[in-house]
C-alpha cells in the first residue's frame, strides 16, 4: 500500500493510493492510524466512500507530529568517504523535531543565518508499532513502511561544535513524504534496495542505492530501539549518499529559488522550491 496524510479544509486525513484517487482511511493521518491495532489489515480494507483526487492534492509530512525524529549520519560508504571520515563501528545518531518537517511540495525555509544551505536525500523508516529493544522478526514487523526524506542542513551551523544538531534542526527545513510504501510492495521488503536521487535546478547531485547503507532499517531499528522506544509513527532518517554541496570542489550550496527533487525508487518524489525564511 502506499499512505499519505493529506490536507483538507483546514485539517488532515489519512489516505491510500487507489489508481488516481486517495482514500480516507478513518484517521487525521498516519500517526494516528498507526498507533490503532491492525492498522495494516483496516487500511488495505477500507472501501472508498470517501476520496480525493490525486491530482493537486496537497500533501501534509506523513507523519505530522511524531514523538521523535531519529537521523543516521555517514550511513552510505561513498558520502563517508567524500566527507574524509573512517567507516563507523556504530550508527551516528542525531535528532530533529516535528516543527523541522514539511510536506511534499511545501517550500523550504532558507534561514538568513546561513551561508552553507546544504541537501541531503534519504530513506526514512515509518515506524508502525510500539517496540523497545527489538530484535529480528520483532524489528522488522515494527516497520511500518518508508518514505523520502530531504535532510536540508546548515553545515556552518552543523560544524560550529563536535555535535550536529544545531545544523540539521531547523524550522520548516525538512521535506518528508509523499507517501509511506509499505515494505510487501518493495523489492527487499525490510531492507529495500532501492535507487535514490536528488537533483537541483534540473541537475543530478546524488544518486545511488539503499543497497550501499553500513546500516540497513533493521538494524537501525534494534540499534535505535535499544536506546529509547520507538512509537508508532516516529521515523528514522537512514542516512544520506554521497554528492552533497558540502563536498563538492567548488562547494556548492542553496542561495534560493532552487528547485530541489529527491526521488526513491518506488516511493515517490518531493519537489519543494528553497524560498527565504518567512516567505516559505
Amino acid at each position: 500500500m502506499k499512505l499519505a496524510t493529506l490536507r483538507v479544509n483546514g485539517s488532515t486525513r489519512a489516505v491510500r493510493l487507489d489508481g488516481d484517487r486517495l482514500v480516507d482511511l478513518g484517521a487525521t493521518d498516519l500517526g494516528e492510524l498507526f498507533s490503532r491495532d491492525g492498522w495494516a489489515e483496516r487500511a488495505a480494507a477500507a472501501d472508498a466512500l470517501r476520496t480525493y483526487p490525486v491530482e493537486g492534492a496537497d500533501f501534509a509530512p506523513v507523519v505530522p507530529r511524531p514523538s521523535k525524529v531519529v537521523c543516521v549520519g555517514l550511513n552510505y560508504k561513498n558520502h563517508i568517504q567524500e566527507m574524509g571520515r573512517d567507516l563507523p563501528q556504530y550508527p551516528t545518531l542525531f535528532a530533529k523535531f516535528a516543527d523541522c518537517l514539511i510536506g511534499a511540495t511545501d517550500q523550504i525555509a532558507r534561514p538568513e543565518e546561513t551561508t552553507e544551505f546544504d541537501w541531503e536525500v534519504e530513506l526514512a523508516v515509518v515506524i508502525g508499532a510500539p517496540v523497545r529493544r527489538a530484535r529480528g522478526a520483532q524489528a522488522e514487523a515494527a516497520i511500518a513502511g518508508f518514505t523520502v526524506l530531504n535532510d536540508i542542513t546548515c553545515r556552518d551551523w552543523q560544524f560550529r561544535t563536535r555535535e550536529w544538531l544545531q545544523g540539521k534542526m531547523w524550522d520548516s527545513s525538512t521535506p518528508v513524504g509523499p507517501y509511506v510504501v509499505t515494505p510487501d510492495e518493495l523489492p527487499g521488503g525490510v531492507r529495500p534496495r532501492l535507487d535514490v536521487k536528488l537533483s537541483v535546478g534540473g541537475a543530478v547531485m546524488q544518486h545511488d542505492n539503499t543497497g550501499d547503507l553500513l546500516f540497513d532499517p533493521v538494524s537501525l531499528v534494534e540499534y535505535i530501539s535499544t536506546v529509547v522506544r520507538l512509537n508508532p509513527g516516529d521515523i528514522i532518517a537512514t542516512g544520506t549518499p554521497g554528492g552533497v554541496g558540502h563536498a563538492r570542489d567548488p562547494k556548492r550550496y542553496l542561495t534560493g529559488g532552487e528547485r530541489v527533487v529527491s526521488e526513491i525508487q518506488g516511493i515517490g518524489r518531493l519537489d519543494n522550491t528553497v524560498a527565504e525564511e518567512g516567505t516559505a
